[in-house]
Parts: C-alpha cells; sequence; structure tokens
C-alpha cells in the first residue's frame, strides 16, 4: 500500500474525553427548552384571562331546523374581526381542531371533536367571506372561509378550511344570503 492510503486508514476520530462538560451542555439545553415552553404556556393562559370578558358560547338550541349546508374540514382559530393576528383563546376559541359545520335557519353550528363545540346565532352573524390567513395559519387566497360574527361586546372572525376548498363560495353565498335577509325581514 501507499504511504497516503495507510495515513487515511489511520484516520478516527477523537474520543470525546469531557463527558461531564457534554452532559451538562446537554442538561442546560434541555432547561432552556423547558423554560421557553412554560413561558409560552403561561403567556397563552394570560391571555385567556385578559379575554375573560367574553361571555359563554351559545349552544345548539333544541330544534335548529334542517341543515341548509354541512362541511367537514379544519377550524383554524378566532381573531379579533379586522385584526387577523389578534387570537382569542377564551372558551377554546384558540383551539385548531376537525370541525364539522352545519348552517340551519337558526344559525351556524360548529362541532369539534376534541374542543369545545359552539352555536353562532342566525342574529349574530355579520358576514361571511374569503380569506388568506388568520392567527398563525396563511394559505392561498380564498383558501379560508371567514365568518364574522358577533359574541358579546366583540366582533370575532372564526376561519375554517373545508376538505373540499370548492365549498368555500357556496358558503359564503348563502351565509350572506342568510344575513341580509334577516336584515330585510327586521326593517320591516
Amino acid at each position: 500500500m501507499t504511504p497516503l492510503i495507510l495515513l487515511a486508514a489511520e484516520k478516527k476520530s477523537a474520543e470525546v474525553t469531557d463527558w461531564a462538560a457534554r452532559i451538562g451542555w446537554l442538561v442546560g439545553l434541555a432547561l432552556f427548552v423547558a423554560l421557553v415552553y412554560w413561558l409560552m404556556r403561561e403567556g397563552w393562559k394570560w391571555r385567556g384571562t385578559l379575554q375573560g370578558d367574553l361571555p359563554e358560547l351559545p349552544t345548539v338550541p333544541d330544534d335548529p331546523g334542517p341543515a341548509r349546508l354541512t362541511m367537514s374540514g379544519r377550524y383554524h382559530g378566532s381573531t379579533t374581526a379586522g385584526q387577523w393576528l389578534d387570537r382569542i383563546v377564551a372558551h377554546g376559541l384558540g383551539t385548531r381542531s376537525r370541525v364539522e359545520l352545519t348552517l340551519t335557519d337558526a344559525g351556524l353550528d360548529v362541532v369539534r371533536p376534541g374542543a369545545s363545540d359552539f352555536f353562532i346565532p342566525r342574529a349574530a352573524l355579520r358576514e361571511a367571506l374569503l380569506g388568506k390567513g388568520i392567527a398563525g395559519k396563511v394559505l392561498t387566497e380564498g383558501g379560508l372561509l371567514l365568518v364574522t360574527w358577533a359574541h358579546g361586546e366583540r366582533l370575532i372572525d372564526s376561519g375554517f378550511r373545508s376538505d373540499h376548498a370548492a365549498e368555500h363560495t357556496e358558503w359564503v353565498d348563502a351565509i350572506n344570503s342568510m344575513i341580509n335577509k334577516t336584515e330585510t325581514e327586521g326593517a320591516r
């Protein structure tokens, strides 16, 4: 063999001689990650405390009527209306989850497995539109169904994404026509 090959064959990585320092760094890193996680959790809880003035979410009435539209997909959260980064976490509204939406003459029923369900009464609905983002979730233009509704003294935007994005336009039209019909009936 040539001397160059012999030198390459003899090369080995250096042995670790300071195990205490390495373990110390790993423990320090683990503690830092745990601290950051704990601070994030405390911030989430504090945001919920600040939003404690938000009343309890409405529940589905005994007879909501027949379903006009149904949709399955994802619930991406709720924010203060017009402020797509101001997430609302009170009453579980900040928890992302799967969702089953049902639009009836009484309003919008939001069923979320693993999270708290809620109901948006027809009188509380303000607007539906296609958007592209809400509190930590950005999609393509029109990829998100945004429903604006009144709850207590607050206007809230809730973001939904259907498993079949082509349904969004139908939902926007149905909700907005329902709102317009309610305003017309109220003006009489």
